[in-house]
């Protein structure tokens, strides 16, 4: 009896399945199934697609609930122009109008609607305008004019008043170096005198060389390039410091003094600011003219010109191949934007090798100093640890070729220079020892002729 109990219920399951197939119909089945596929096939309801109907179906009975798409800003916009737009977004204040109700008629939303974008519209018009009206006026060409107050300032970077000072300096450790008593005034005329005609040479420099300055960032910002100050008065500025230089140099001090500092304005103005645009010779004769002031500071002090002033001149004109082709490196995209013709942009692999093979010539220059009887032998030794440090710094960047090598080896270049004359004027040979040399080279010459004679 259990058994026949539990198989009732399929039974009887099995009686109401066929009791509605008679019912329906069997021959039914078959073309509803292909209806039902065919539906399927057409379109899938889904859960996504379900979504999409709902939204579909609450924006367009409340339109008030719709959002509106925010236009992009355009992809290229400077940073003081988005800060401005960010102010104005925050001092808009914008009305939410509440939600109509279900029951409100198209008619009544849609008016209320087309009032508030109205309004909106106006507002943003209103806030919009002036900032665009701003912009047109910043961007219209203005006559700058000129204070007494910016010109200092102006004429200074004009006559590139750091690399002024570098020149400077150089004429003087060449002064100090002169085996020669120190006169203080002879001094002064010589650095105000290369200090003239360094500040000439850069202005008539930066004169040339607007049209290509104006293309690279490092120079975009010169005062001929902004207009702040023009031609006319640059030329007139590089006169009133050459012609008064030169006569310095040569009547305060020397001919040769004042011949050197001529020939040096006419090698940078006529001679490398053109080879820049020409040849990677340029580099070569900038160094040159780098090399002559502290020669100049040696004529300055002795009027003549001796071995130790082509030793001073040697160290300087070697010294600047690793500073410039080190900071070339790094602006070798601003160099083939302006037209220049520089070692690292056509011959990168060049520009590396001249660093390194001048970085050890300062060791071998350094050897020289006492050699010649400039310095002590002290100096070759206490200046070989920086020396070295330098070369090292010139063998990675000829090794990596990158610009944080480049960038190690022109920072080092910058103490380097200085560290170098110190250690050399610190070791030099002073005059009396000199003396005494010569003192008692004479006497033995003079006990040698008595032995000589009968």
């Amino acid at each position: 009896m259990s058994a026949a109990r539990r198989c009732c219920p399929p039974r009887a399951l099995a009686g109401f399945f066929v009791w509605r197939l008679r019912n329906t119909g069997i021959p039914q089945i078959p073309c509803r199934f292909v209806h039902l596929h065919h539906v399927a096939n057409e379109r899938l309801i889904t859960f996504q697609y379900f979504n999409f109907l709902k939204r579909m179906y609450v924006t367009q009975g409340n339109k008030d609930l719709s959002q509106r798409a925010k236009p992009k800003s355009d992809s290229i916009v400077s940073p003081f122009h988005e800060l401005q737009l960010l102010d104005q977004e925050k001092k808009v204040v914008h009305k939410i109008s509440p939600v109509s109700p279900v029951h409100q008629s198209w008619s009544e939303t849609s008016s209320r609607n087309e009032l508030t974008e109205v309004k909106s519209a106006a507002e943003t018009e209103d806030s919009v305008i002036p900032v665009g009206s701003e912009s047109k006026e910043d961007r219209r060409w203005k006559e700058m004019k000129l204070r007494l107050d910016d010109l200092p300032g102006i004429l200074a970077r004009l006559s590139k008043i750091k690399l002024t000072a570098l020149v400077v300096s150089t004429t003087s450790a060449g002064f100090a170096m002169a085996p020669v008593p120190f006169e203080f005034t002879c001094f002064l005329l010589a650095s105000l005198g290369t200090g003239l005609a360094s500040c000439a040479a850069n202005s008539i420099n930066q004169f040339f060389e607007v049209p290509f300055d104006s293309n690279m960032n490092r120079t975009k910002n010169r005062p001929l390039v902004r207009g702040q100050i023009s031609p006319l008065l640059a030329v007139c500025f590089a006169a009133s410091c050459g012609i008064p230089g030169i006569a310095l140099l040569t009547l305060g001090v020397n001919s040769l003094t004042g011949a050197l500092g001529a020939f040096n304005i006419f090698l940078y103005t006529c001679c490398y600011t053109p080879l820049k645009r020409m040849s990677i010779a340029n580099t070569w004769v900038g160094a040159v003219v780098g090399a002559i002031p502290p020669i100049m500071g040696w004529t300055a002090a002795t009027g003549s010109l001796d071995a130790g002033a082509l030793l001073l001149g040697g160290i300087l004109y070697s010294w600047q191949f690793p500073h410039f082709n080190a900071l070339s490196w790094g602006l070798r995209e601003d160099y083939s934007r302006g037209g220049y013709c520089m070692m690292s942009v056509t011959h990168p692999g060049l520009c590396r090798r001249v660093a390194l093979h001048h970085c050890f010539a300062l060791i071998g220059l350094s050897t020289v100093a006492p050699v010649l009887d400039i310095t002590t032998w002290t100096f070759p030794i206490i200046s070989l640890p920086i020396n070295l440090y330098i070369s090292y710094l010139g063998f990675r960047f000829y090794r990596d070729a990158d610009r944080s090598s480049s960038r190690k080896l022109f920072f080092c270049s910058l103490w380097h220079l200085p560290m170098l004359l110190l250690v050399m004027f610190t070791c030099k040979k002073s005059v009396l020892e000199k003396e005494d040399k010569g003192d008692l080279r004479g006497g033995s010459h003079e006990m040698a002729m008595e032995i000589r004679l009968p």
